[in-house]
């Protein structure tokens, strides 16, 4: 470079871009090219291009040469690493290790150990995940979808299905974790047990994965439901026709009568 300073640029004028490579060129050729240099002992530069690097040149490859930022990140246990602003996910199995990213204003590679081990299209921010990069049963438990669910369901019961039922009639994906955490209680309950609880929080009209699982810890999905009624208060249970009788004695109305009239007289003399 300060060769390139003092010889070329030093004490020159140029009058627009093109004239200065122009020159360049020139001086390329001429100057620099024809000059004996040490590092080639002695030799000219352009000598020695014509001899030697000018036969080892490859055509020009038939794509533009692509910008690419090199990142290193570790993978998380979520299986994804940081890329800029955007998470990426890699295969389960280098949860922990160390990888290499390469970034393009298209794709993001990821390479361990110089092995190529996941691909995705880029994303300027947010979060891109394979599923097929979890571990075996993650991927079952994505694949639990609410067909998957109303299928387990009918093999519970009539009632467990009414519950996964209600549970994925409106927004079912948001509400799909709740189903599946239902039919997850088979593992630890019977079906006998579990539909009996869905029942139960059928009747009670809360079919939700916190009661049923409640009545299952407490193991109450069998007790009888409570008896309804004024659980022994008094009350008059003569019906309407002894709440207002029709058969009062006239000379008993007439006394009311009196008695009413009485009441409201000492109302105004007061």
């Amino acid at each position: 470079m300060p060769y390139v300073r003092d010889s070329f640029w030093s004490g020159r004028q140029f009058t627009s871009l093109e004239h200065m490579q122009a020159e360049a060129l020139i001086w390329a050729r001429e100057t620099a090219g024809g000059r004996q240099c040490k590092p080639l002992g002695g030799a000219a530069p352009l000598a020695v291009f014509d001899a030697v690097e000018a036969p080892a040149l490859l055509p020009l490859p038939d794509k533009p040469f692509v910008l690419a930022r090199w990142s290193t990140a570790t993978v998380g246990p979520d299986i994804h690493v940081k890329v800029g602003r955007t998470l990426y996910s890699v295969p389960w199995k280098l949860i922990g290790r160390r990888v290499d990213a390469r970034s393009t204003a298209t794709m993001v590679q990821v390479f361990h150990e110089g092995r190529l081990v996941k691909t995705h299209a880029a994303l300027e921010q947010g979060k891109r995940t394979d599923k097929g990069d979890y571990p075996p049963e993650k991927i079952a438990f994505q694949m639990k979808t609410p067909l998957w669910c109303r299928t387990q369901a009918s093999e519970v019961g009539d009632r467990c299905r009414e519950v996964v039922d209600q549970l994925l009639e409106v927004n079912a994906l948001y509400r799909l974790r709740a189903a599946q955490g239902i039919l997850g209680l088979r593992k630890k309950y019977s079906d006998v047990r579990l539909e009996a609880a869905c029942a139960k929080a059928l009747t009670v009209g809360d079919p939700s994965y916190r009661t049923i699982k409640g009545i299952l810890i407490a193991g109450t999905e069998t007790d009888p439901e409570p008896e309804t009624g004024d659980a022994g208060a008094a009350a008059f249970l003569h019906g309407p026709g002894g709440l207002f009788p029709t058969d009062i004695p006239a000379q008993t109305l007439g006394g009311l009568h009196e008695d009413q009239g009485h009441d409201d007289a000492e109302e105004a003399v007061r």
